[in-house]
């Protein structure tokens, strides 16, 4: 049996409603468009949605409680999200499912999202079948959750910490902004998640050049792979009408350098206890053999979006275009041709 859904009756409100990235409303053909270079969506992302919106005030987020409009109208990661009701996205779901391989459920800050997310899941996993996986909110949440959610069918799931450092984290997401994340609850929820659903099945979200050295970055996806968790690695794009929107996109250098390291870390070819770093922190070797590393570099693979599995695919979670538009493209949401690595490498420095 499905679990009660909230006793709210508000228009256009989750569970009974939700929002849906553009990419996903364009695969389930609920608005028309084209994806450049032919791209494809692998991963539903669905995001919770309520008329009072998020609770939280994250510097770098288009859902901001400061920022103004309504929360429906708001963008994130520099597009809209629609919003479609549950019986709709599921029809369409079940239509489109030979080109999908897994749903993700993102929670916001908000008192409903817990149950809410509950009964979503058990719904989508009973109704449409792919493999599930949750972007808790620790902020809303307890540890018994997480079994809860593991019953319903979730399958894996991951905590947005984002920021590498608790002092950035504080600084962007706690009293910085007067937000009500904590640093110390996120981990411990990251660690817990870990622990509930086991080694490779959980994730944590970074996002690289909001403030960061490299090598705390990188120090940082060591202790979330030593946890059994993988990074799902984003670079910093400015979303317009945030409190970040004036700050410069991460150094694609810096991010190509980033995202090789996380790589090599996520799927154990290196340890970041065995990467090399100059004065300013900056990654000057990878622990590796020179030929070692320009083997990983020529697969192309550190270089696409990380995010949960699926299809056989190391990450059907590929968010085209997610943190950077097509013009400078910064994960790869498909496997890279011969002018991508070209391009690549000469951003690394090293044509």
């Amino acid at each position: 049996m499905l679990p009660d859904k909230s006793v709210s009756k508000d228009p256009q409100s989750s569970p009974d409603y939700l929002q849906i990235s553009l990419a996903a409303a364009m695969t389930l053909g609920l608005k028309e468009g084209l994806f450049f270079r032919n791209a494809r969506l692998y991963c539903l992302n669905l995001l919770l949605t309520y008329p009072e919106g998020c609770r939280a005030n994250c510097a770098y987020c288009g859902l901001q409680k400061s920022r103004e409009g309504a929360f429906g109208e708001k963008s994130f990661i520099r597009v809209a999200w629609p919003t479609y009701d549950l019986d709709t996205i599921i029809q369409k779901t079940k239509e489109q499912k030979t080109r999908l391989y897994r749903v993700c459920i993102s929670m916001i800050t908000h008192p409903r999202a817990v149950p809410d997310t509950l009964y979503l899941t058990e719904r989508l996993y009973r109704e449409v079948g792919l493999p599930i996986s949750i972007l808790m909110n620790p902020t809303s949440m307890k540890p018994l959750d997480l079994q809860e959610l593991k019953k319903k069918g979730a399958q894996m799931a991951a905590v947005a910490l984002d920021l590498a450092t608790e002092r950035l984290f504080d600084l962007h997401r706690g009293q910085g902004v007067n937000g009500p994340h904590r640093f110390d609850q996120y981990w411990s929820m990251l660690s817990a998640t870990a622990k509930t659903f086991g080694k490779n099945r959980s994730g944590c979200h970074l996002i690289a050049g909001l403030g960061e050295r490299e090598d705390e970055m990188v120090q940082r996806i060591q202790k979330v792979r030593d946890l059994g968790a993988r990074t799902h690695l984003f670079s910093f794009y400015p979303e317009k009408g945030s409190r970040l929107a004036q700050k410069k996109p991460c150094p694609v250098d810096r991010y190509r350098r980033v995202q090789l390291a996380r790589y090599l870390i996520d799927f154990d070819h290196s340890r970041a206890e065995n990467m090399e770093f100059d004065d300013q922190g900056r990654i000057v070797s990878f622990g590796l053999k020179k030929s070692e590393v320009e083997q990983y570099i020529e697969t192309g693979k550190p270089f696409m979006t990380s995010g949960c599995p699926g299809g056989g695919m190391e990450a059907a979670c590929n968010r085209p275009y997610g943190d950077g538009p097509p013009r400078d493209i910064r994960s790869f949401p498909f496997p890279l041709e011969a002018e991508d690595l070209t391009l690549v490498k000469s951003q690394m420095g090293l044509n």
